[in-house]
């Protein structure tokens, strides 16, 4: 059923709405629209947690945030963000897996990773030592506290009639480009946020999306081609595709969340791994939502060329549902024979397709055919918490073996030796025995 099925997987539409922290708790709740006016524009100390509502890790970490965040009151300031609700504020802070802690110090723009221990002492010991780093770093004059100031306008590219359609046009990267005039208030308004927001994209992007603007007043060609009528207008650029008008907010954070969003959109799938130990299943499934498996059919069957179509089926889907952060799979039928029977497979034939919950030890089966439009309606249902479940073999990961990787060649079938039996002479008597 639905509500059964929503429970077994963690469906975040639902799950995200069951807040792991609330109002009454010390940790202050982070979402893109505040975020930038909390965190980024703050002289304080952040430590920050991306979470996810369905991760075991999470849940078990919450206790001693709040703790943490209780002691640190007036000193620190602790933060969460659902980062399976908001998605683009995790990306932009290049979260892979959950929980994930950053120290949001003197630089906002370079937050650092938190490494230590998740006791609430440990998270108390690591934010008072981070403290006492900034502090010492402002007696000696270094960078003081956060980098509030509205940026500077050295990373807003100056675009011109000339420059234009190489910078832009033939470029990779993505473009957010804004056409102003120097006499208009709303774009005197906009100036300083658009400055802060390109240095801040240009940063966490490395680059792949850029900032730009326009003085339509002078380079009039290009207020003519893009049909510029009244300012600002803030357009984005894609390679190989028509312009779009930008319909976000005009601060900074809605800016920087809009550019990330692209980022993503433009960023490479999730990789597409063999299971060739524990070790790759353990780390690619234990902090994804759902992992991705695969068995292909044995080389002997279908050869190199049929395994790699098989392999681009499901890289074209890992690019399609990269936004989720699910790991991706792929083993060789009879290489992990006790991952098969756990999850039911070798029932119904090669290629099979098995989307796992590791924290709950559930899994759903591709019923449909094993092409685009099969998985993409097979991962859809998952999507939205419609499909049938069931539970793993025992209840536990099978044993996984340790393999050889695929060397990308066609299979060859075992030599067998031939045994010339032409020089042997067998006792005579020794055959009316044996007869």
């Amino acid at each position: 059923t639905l509500t059964a099925f929503l429970r077994v997987l963690g469906c975040s539409l639902v799950l995200s709405v069951q807040a792991m922290y609330s109002a009454s708790d010390d940790v202050i709740e982070l979402t893109p629209s505040n975020f930038n006016r909390e965190v980024i524009q703050s002289d304080s100390l952040w430590l920050v947690e991306f979470y996810a509502p369905w991760c075991g890790h999470c849940q078990n970490l919450a206790p001693d945030w709040k703790k943490a965040a209780t002691a640190l009151k007036g000193i620190v300031k602790v933060g969460a963000v659902d980062a399976d609700q908001h998605k683009s504020l995790g990306g932009q802070y290049g979260v892979r897996g959950f929980p994930t802690i950053k120290i949001f110090g003197a630089n906002k723009n370079k937050p650092e990773e938190y490494q230590g221990g998740r006791s609430s002492q440990a998270i108390v010991d690591g934010a008072m030592n981070a403290l006492r780093s900034l502090v010492k770093d402002r007696l000696s004059g270094k960078q003081g506290g956060g980098s509030s100031s509205s940026g500077s306008k050295k990373d807003v590219v100056e675009l011109t009639d000339d420059n234009f359609d190489k910078m832009v046009l033939e470029s990779d990267d993505v473009w957010l480009v804004e056409f102003f005039a120097p006499w208009c208030g709303h774009c005197k308004n906009l100036e300083p946020e658009w400055a802060a927001a390109a240095s801040a994209v240009k940063e966490q992007t490395k680059g792949r999306v850029r900032l730009g603007a326009v003085d339509a007043t002078v380079h009039q060609v290009l207020a003519s081609r893009y049909g510029i009528r009244g300012f600002p207008t803030i357009k984005i650029f894609r390679k190989g595709e028509e312009p779009e008008d930008y319909q976000g907010g005009r601060s900074r954070g809605d800016i920087i969340e809009r550019a990330m969003d692209l980022f993503s959109d433009n960023a490479p799938p999730p990789e597409l791994l063999e299971i060739l130990s524990e070790d790759v299943l353990k780390k690619t499934c234990e902090d994804s939502q759902l992992c991705i498996i695969a068995v292909l059919p044995h080389i002997l069957d279908t050869g190199a060329s049929g395994r790699n179509s098989y392999l681009e089926v499901m890289i074209k889907m890992a690019d399609k549902y990269k936004k989720k952060m699910w790991g991706w799979l792929w083993t060789e039928a009879g290489a992990q024979m006790e991952l098969e029977a756990s999850l039911g497979i070798g029932g119904f034939g090669y290629p099979a397709m098995a989307a796992i919950n590791t924290r709950k030890m559930k899994f759903a089966l591709l019923r449909g055919s094993f092409s685009e439009t099969g998985i993409h309606e097979f991962l859809r249902e998952l999507s939205v918490g419609r499909g049938s479940t069931a539970t793993l073999g025992g209840g536990v990961m099978p044993k996984i073996h340790v393999v050889e990787p695929w060397d990308g060649k066609d299979g060859q079938l075992p030599v067998e030796e031939d045994y010339d039996l032409s020089d042997i002479d067998l006792d005579d008597d020794f055959e009316k025995d044996e007869l």
